[in-house]
């Protein structure tokens, strides 16, 4: 009743000028290589398809690739508030967004309205920060949700939830060696089954509970359900296309956004290091940094707080146990932002929380952006 409902492709994203990097069977390459490289002939294989990556997005996107940045886009944004007449922004931004609003502040403090930031990213950390935090994060999470599990009818996981978590990481090491059957003509790989996993981890609603049904069916030898959680999370298409150009994105912005990037006797050494925190994950989120090593284009900003002087009030939420932002990634940038106030959902489970389930955090957010009542 109190707003129009303004929604934005970021420069570079689906339907605004694309940045365009793999083709579709390309895209299937890189998804699909192994996601804990162990030996010399997997090492290789994941070098392979980092390595043309970044060229690829120049080559096809030459004019984009440089300039889709974090700060390019903030600036975008405030050309948007612009032309629908506001004298300043009210916005919502969840997850990455959250970085694109805490900049949109930084850079415009006079512009800014009443800003909600769920799901914080902490715009202090490094790539590898970023990477090592998600780790741990869905690490947690998978326990969360064995512990979940085992307290439901035939859990494909048994009652023991430590067991449970080392159950799902022999099932992510055997299909390394042993794909499962799945979709015909393309069997269930490791990656597709991290993949899948780490999806449904994002919503402890129905991503558990499909998660519940997937593993079942995987520890009988069916990898069908599986893969297509991990076909949700990429955007696979059943005809073998992917719906938009997310992933393309995702390094397109984060190779940009900060400066460190590892080459792959480092990136080595940090899948162990990670792993020790993370077995399940470590490796796999340390390795996913690779590409930004042979990014042909130099980054546009790097790691620093946030302070944003002078803004209205903003208001960051945090969830407990959010795998993909850690809850200690919105204590942060509350505590930066001179303004921030932050919002915690505790022993809740899942990416962000306005409308995620929490009628407490869903009317101190409607009661900010209706009323301005912190």
């Amino acid at each position: 009743d109190r707003y129009d409902i303004v929604g934005f492709d970021p420069r570079g994203v689906s339907d605004s000028t694309p940045v365009e990097c793999l083709t579709d069977r390309q895209l299937d390459r890189f998804l699909n290589v192994d996601p804990n490289p162990e030996t010399d002939e997997d090492v290789a294989a994941t070098v392979a398809v980092s390595k043309r990556f970044g060229p690829r997005c120049e080559r096809n996107s030459p004019e984009m690739t440089p300039n889709v940045g974090t700060p390019y886009v903030a600036r975008d944004m405030d050309i948007l508030r612009a032309a629908l007449g506001d004298e300043r922004l009210t916005y919502l931004g969840k997850s990455y967004g959250t970085y694109i609003g805490a900049t949109y502040a930084e850079l415009f403090p006079g512009r800014v309205g009443r800003l909600v930031l769920d799901g914080a990213v902490d715009p202090k950390l490094t790539n590898a920060e970023v990477s090592r935090g998600q780790a741990v994060g869905f690490e947690k999470a998978l326990l969360r949700y064995a512990q979940w599990c085992a307290d439901e009818k035939d859990c494909p996981l048994g009652d023991d939830p430590q067991a449970g978590v080392q159950k799902v990481a022999d099932l992510l090491n055997d299909l390394e060696q042993n794909p499962l059957p799945a979709e015909a003509g393309r069997p269930l790989t490791a990656a597709q089954a991290m993949n899948g996993v780490v999806g449904s981890l994002y919503s402890a609603d129905y991503g558990w509970q499909a998660l519940f049904y997937a593993l079942d069916s995987a520890f009988d030898g069916d990898g069908f359900s599986l893969q297509a959680l991990s076909d949700t999370l990429t955007e696979r298409k059943p005809n073998g296309t992917y719906a938009n150009n997310s992933y393309e994105m995702l390094y397109a912005v984060n190779c940009i956004d900060r400066p460190d990037r590892f080459d792959p006797e480092e990136t080595q050494q940090q899948a162990q290091e990670w792993s020790q925190e993370a077995p399940v994950f470590g490796a796999a989120l340390a390795w996913g940094n690779l590409p930004c090593y042979y990014w042909p284009v130099p980054a546009v900003d790097e790691p620093h707080a946030i302070t944003a002087p002078g803004t209205p009030p903003i208001v960051v939420i945090g969830t407990e146990y959010d795998p993909a932002t850690p809850y200690d990634w919105a204590v942060s940038l509350a505590d930066q932002l001179e303004s921030g106030v932050l919002v915690s959902w505790m022993d809740a489970d899942g990416h962000t929380a306005y409308y995620s389930g929490s009628k407490c955090v869903d009317r101190a957010v409607d009661a900010f952006l209706v009323d301005g009542e912190v």
